[in-house]
């Protein structure tokens, strides 16, 4: 076999644009088994994978070294919740919150499979009980809270265990007095809960004004590939600070959406971290390897070092 050849069949069989991806993009509806069996055969598992934005073949093993940024283009590939914690958080100090929260199926919804299903699979695949991760640690020596949503976990839908999760963070936050962190990565309110994910918008949003006004606290909101729907429409965009990754795709509703709904054609790039900032809807553009340091100035700036310690947590 050529060496062309061999990249082909990694192209085919696995990585970001493998099997699954081409068959959906022909139109074809994959069970939850079928999904599964493209899934198992995925080279971000193996040596190679591929670069979205460039298609470039990178090796897995520098790609995790480079917190996952292609070397050749510098384009910003997606990060678990996991490596997203060990990106942010001192080594050591991480203490994770609300564990044992998983979502219920009230309304009995199901489509191709039902959402009790749904979850289960998910939670096989990622090792996760749902769509973000919560805890308190030490950035740079400064205690934060930080929630991390994972797009792998039902490309990061925001049910109502996200939005409790979230809610128990911001309350132990203003708690504590400490910063709050939130990393976003979400496709928007989850479908399947209908009302009762919509209603998490709302939730967080008035208890964040009682972080922010009452309290006079501070919130990150970090931004990353992609942020849409409902999560841009609440806690995403309220941040008294909001970061975003380089070319992070940011948005309430897609682009075609606009186009059908509007008719008329809209711009590539509109919906870039990028043309965000110049329209003034973002604070700071900040690549992948700087933001811990980025995260610490800021804090230094706003004079967040007395935060550096808690009674409730000595690491």
């Amino acid at each position: 076999m050529s060496l062309m050849n061999w990249f082909e069949d990694k192209r085919r069989f696995g990585g970001l644009i493998g099997a699954f991806i081409e068959k959906a993009t022909k139109g074809y509806i994959l069970s939850e088994r079928e999904r599964d069996k493209y899934i198992k055969i995925d080279t971000t598992k193996g040596l190679w994978t591929r670069c979205d934005s460039c298609e470039n073949m990178l090796y897995v093993r520098f790609l995790k070294q480079n917190k996952r940024i292609c070397e050749e283009c510098g384009y910003h590939l997606q990060m678990s919740s996991i490596e997203r914690i060990e990106l942010l958080i001192d080594h050591g100090t991480w203490q994770p919150m609300y564990e044992d929260m998983v979502a219920r199926d009230v309304l009995k919804f199901s489509d191709e499979d039902s959402y009790k299903n749904r979850i289960i699979f998910y939670q096989k695949r990622t090792g996760l009980t749902d769509a973000i991760q919560t805890g308190i640690g030490k950035l740079n020596k400064n205690l934060v809270a930080l929630g991390v949503m994972d797009f792998q976990f039902m490309g990061g839908s925001m049910g109502s265990v996200v939005g409790e999760k979230i809610t128990r963070l911001i309350e132990y936050a203003f708690k504590e007095s400490l910063p709050l962190i939130i990393v976003c990565s979400s496709g928007g309110a989850r479908m399947q809960e209908g009302t009762l994910s919509l209603m998490q918008m709302a939730k967080i949003t008035s208890l964040l004004q009682f972080y922010q006004v009452r309290k006079k606290l501070f919130y990150i909101a970090i931004l990353t590939y992609p942020t849409t729907g409902g999560v841009t429409a609440s806690f995403g965009m309220l941040g008294d600070i909001i970061i975003a990754e380089p070319k992070a795709y940011i948005a309430f509703a897609g682009k075609r959406v606009i186009e059908q709904t509007l008719r008329q054609k809209i711009p590539d790039g509109f919906q870039v971290a990028e043309s965000l900032f110049y329209s003034g809807l973002l604070d700071l553009i900040v690549p992948r390897t700087f933001l811990k340091g980025v995260l610490g100035e800021i804090f230094e700036l706003y004079g967040l070092g007395s935060y550096k310690e808690s009674n409730n947590y000595l690491f």
